[in-house]
């Protein structure tokens, strides 16, 4: 590592404008809130099971974590719920959640300066196929005048700062597996810059579907345990067999710091530092000696002001794949030297599944709760860790005290990669 506090240009360089993070919310496999997520991950319950939701006959993969008993009423008018592709009602459920954990409304003097960054790896594919199949079917005149907007990335997007109000940029950010971490960087650095005093960043995803359970199925990425489910997704296990799809949402608030503090806003965290790189190498596979995700961690802790040995806690991407897990591993070890021997380092994907762009924002989400807590969510069905050595937090919750350094990884398809500090407060 070099000095701490240079700036790295994957880091990008920050102007000086602290960013907080004040309310979160979410939809996961796990529950419909933050605390139902939380409380389910720390009890180590997978959210992973047979797929009831499409006509899973003749696919090779027939596993996934759906969000379930999911009411859009709760959330939303009929009009916007039928408009509206899941993706984009679990991303408005979480950003409204969020919005009142941090006591927030956004009025006519906030407007203007309240922002929306919106992740997605697939975005609305279902409502896209079903267009598709209607178009098909029944001709052209039975397609919605709205299909070519809510068949859109930003979709998600649109509809929170339609529902809100807000007058800032809304826009999304689609880097695979990335996704949602990405966003929360570009909502950081949006603030940082002094584009926005207010910024609703997350990650949606609803891809637990017959297409893109057959592709990645095909590209032999998913895991075919279809006989036990909740055993399927087994990160940093000698035994892993591949990820599962899975589908949710978060939305968290970050603002700037005194902006929060003005209006008596609760920190719950500094988000301190971003990080992004590209592998260059394959659609699929990481590079082999993880160059990329290195890029990127050393970024975000280079723009942190942080080394690699202040780190208490890393969520993992840790999807469970062959080579993923292995290269994130060395990694860890190349970034953080011996401290990834005496920190936790836990994946949360072993009970979500994986939610694409969703999934970084979620595992920050944990990753905050981590800071707050002290408690540490298990990497469930890890019976064998690939590295004895390294404190995967196997099958049950751990409690650590004085947490105050958290390292979020997200590494996407397309050679994408992205990692974020968060800091205690």
């Amino acid at each position: 590592m070099t000095g701490a506090r240079e700036r790295g240009s994957a880091g990008c360089g920050r102007s000086g404008r602290r960013v907080m993070v004040t309310g979160y919310g979410a939809v996961t496999p796990l529950g419909h809130s933050v605390g139902e997520t939380w409380t389910a991950m720390l009890a180590g319950r997978s959210g992973i099971d047979t797929v009831d939701a499409i006509d899973v006959t003749g696919l090779g993969v027939r596993i996934g974590g759906q969000v379930r008993d999911f009411t859009p009423s709760r959330y939303m008018p009929t009009p916007v719920s039928r408009r509206a592709d899941p993706y984009a009602q679990y991303a408005l459920a979480a950003a409204l959640e969020a919005c009142e954990h941090a006591g927030l409304v956004v009025d006519e003097r906030l407007a203007p300066r309240v922002a929306v960054i919106i992740g997605s790896g697939y975005g609305p594919v279902g409502s896209i196929y079903r267009a598709a199949d209607t178009l098909r079917d029944k001709g052209p005149r039975a397609i919605s005048p709205f299909a070519q907007v809510t068949t859109a990335m930003d979709s998600a997007a649109c509809e929170i700062s339609m529902r809100l109000g807000t007058q800032g940029p809304s826009r999304a950010q689609s880097t695979a597996c990335a996704s949602g971490a990405d966003a929360v960087g570009a909502g950081m650095r949006m603030i940082s810059h002094g584009d926005a005093d207010i910024v609703l960043v997350g990650g949606a995803d609803a891809c637990v579907t017959a297409v893109d359970l057959a592709g990645s199925g095909n590209a032999r990425a998913l895991s075919r345990r279809n006989d036990d489910p909740t055993a399927a997704c087994r990160p940093f296990d000698v035994h892993r067999d591949g990820f599962v799809m899975s589908e949710g949402a978060a939305v968290m608030v970050l603002e700037a710091a005194e902006v929060a503090d003005g209006r008596g806003a609760t920190a719950l965290a500094e988000l301190a530092g971003y990080g992004a790189s590209s592998d260059a190498h394959h659609w699929t596979a990481p590079h082999p000696e993880g160059r990329g995700a290195c890029l990127a961690v050393e970024a975000a802790l280079r723009d942190a002001g942080i080394a690699g040995s202040e780190v208490d806690y890393v969520n993992a991407h840790g999807t469970g794949t062959q080579l993923n897990d292995a290269t994130e591993t060395a990694v860890l070890r190349k970034v953080l030297g011996d401290r990834v021997t005496r920190i936790p380092v836990s994946s949360t994907k072993s009970m979500t599944g994986h939610m694409i762009g969703a999934a970084g924002a979620v595992e920050l989400v944990a990753s905050i709760q981590v800071l707050r807590t002290g408690d540490v969510p298990p990497t469930i069905n890890c019976d064998e860790p690939i590295a004895p050595d390294i404190n995967f937090v196997p099958h049950r919750a751990q409690h650590h005290e004085r947490m105050q350094i958290a390292l979020s990884n997200s590494f996407g398809f397309g050679g994408h990669n992205a990692a974020l500090v968060v800091r205690a407060v």
